[in-house]
């Protein structure tokens, strides 16, 4: 019969790393980070006009209007916070996003915050602004030439420098908290509250991470609401079959031209079983989407929005076949300008073979009829 070993006695071992130094760094970067959320206002809840005997509203969260100008000012804050909380980030060391923009903006502006260098690692190919943007924060600009290397690239940076590779693809979704705490889907439901239809039918988002997806849905649930999420997923990205086929492993092999959304691998940050639905959006009918949103409302806004908001009108156009009242929201992520030479420059368009002129024409059909094409 086997016997126990034998207790041994002796010194306890104690290994104390406390750093006095550290820990006054991030009590003031945490104060910082913090800070920055308390002096922000809330974004606006836009309506984009339908006509009244429809009996529904349509709403665009409008992002646009953080410090950073998108929907990841909401994320860069909750992803630093987490690395900082988790002891990841520290004085002095670079911080490494893999990005096509509008994170990394972000992500820079709050780097520069908190007095840490910053390095986005992106495609080549990304506009022009959104490098300026960067840069201006403080920023670097790392690029590489296949999309599909921005993760290996990001880990091998922060290695190399001793930093801290913030992965927004994986820490999304956990880093947020979707409980409330003033979340996107809380901030969406506080400002209904007085509407007609306070509880929306339906929510769409669009999914770079898939963190805001997550965050909508997971809040929804917890707050027993009936609203459905619909995530709309453009060409050149893996989401949409990724969901429908059930395969987390699913890959294509070109990169999103819709910056911001659309990824190459369904990323880790998605949570699959906490959306309703998925659709898949053609590039030319989410550039004809932004450019009937300037007309609607006199706004630009990236293509990131198109997707959502072209996904929102055909179920606003459902709604009203089935003779259905009620609400739907969609988010408007980040501002035109940065994407003048792209989305709003006709040259660009027929660069890349997109034509957009029957997704236009049936976004007027459907305003002036009600009637979805065929």
């Amino acid at each position: 019969m086997p016997t126990s070993p034998p207790a041994r006695t002796g010194a306890t071992l104690d290994v104390d790393r406390s750093d006095a130094a550290y820990r006054a760094w991030l009590k003031e970067a945490v104060r910082k980070v913090q800070a920055d959320a308390n002096r922000s206002a809330d974004t606006h809840l836009l309506r984009f006009p339908l006509p009244e005997r429809w009996g529904i509203d349509l709403y665009l969260k409008d992002e646009s209007t953080h410090p950073t100008g998108s929907l990841k000012h909401r994320l860069a804050r909750s992803l630093f916070l987490y690395g900082l909380c988790n002891g990841w980030i520290r004085p002095d060391r670079p911080v490494i996003e893999a990005s096509s923009g509008s994170t990394a903006v972000s992500e820079a502006y709050f780097a520069k915050l908190i007095g840490v260098p910053f390095i986005a690692v992106m495609p080549r190919t990304t506009s022009a602004e959104k490098i300026r943007l960067i840069e201006f924060h403080g920023g670097r600009c790392h690029f590489v030439d296949d999309s599909r290397t921005l993760y290996e690239e990001s880990a091998r940076l922060a290695a190399d420098g001793g930093g801290h590779y913030m992965d927004q693809f994986t820490y999304a979704e956990r880093a947020t908290d979707w409980r409330g705490n003033n979340n996107i889907a809380e901030s969406i439901f506080r400002q209904l509250e007085w509407e007609r239809f306070p509880e929306p039918a339906w929510i769409v988002a669009t999914a770079g991470t898939g963190g805001t997806s997550a965050t909508l849905a997971r809040y929804i649930h917890y707050t027993r609401r009936d609203t459905r999420v619909c995530v709309a997923d453009p060409e050149n990205s893996c989401f949409f079959e990724g969901w429908t086929t059930g395969d987390p492993d699913v890959t294509c092999d070109c990169g999103s031209r819709i910056e911001g959304i659309g990824r190459p691998r369904m990323e880790p940050s998605f949570v699959p079983g906490a959306v309703d639905r998925m659709m898949k959006v053609p590039d030319a009918a989410s550039v004809a989407a932004v450019r009937a949103l300037e007309q609607a409302i006199g706004r630009k806004a990236g293509g990131s929005t198109g997707t959502g908001l072209w996904s929102a009108l055909k179920i606003v156009a459902e709604m009203v076949a089935d003779g259905r009242q009620g609400s739907v929201v969609t988010l408007l992520c980040d501002p035109g300008d940065r994407y003048l030479d792209k989305y709003y420059s006709d040259a660009w368009l027929a660069e890349q073979g997109l034509d957009i002129a029957p997704y236009t024409a049936a976004i007027e059909s459907l305003l002036a009829t009600g009637v979805w094409p065929r």
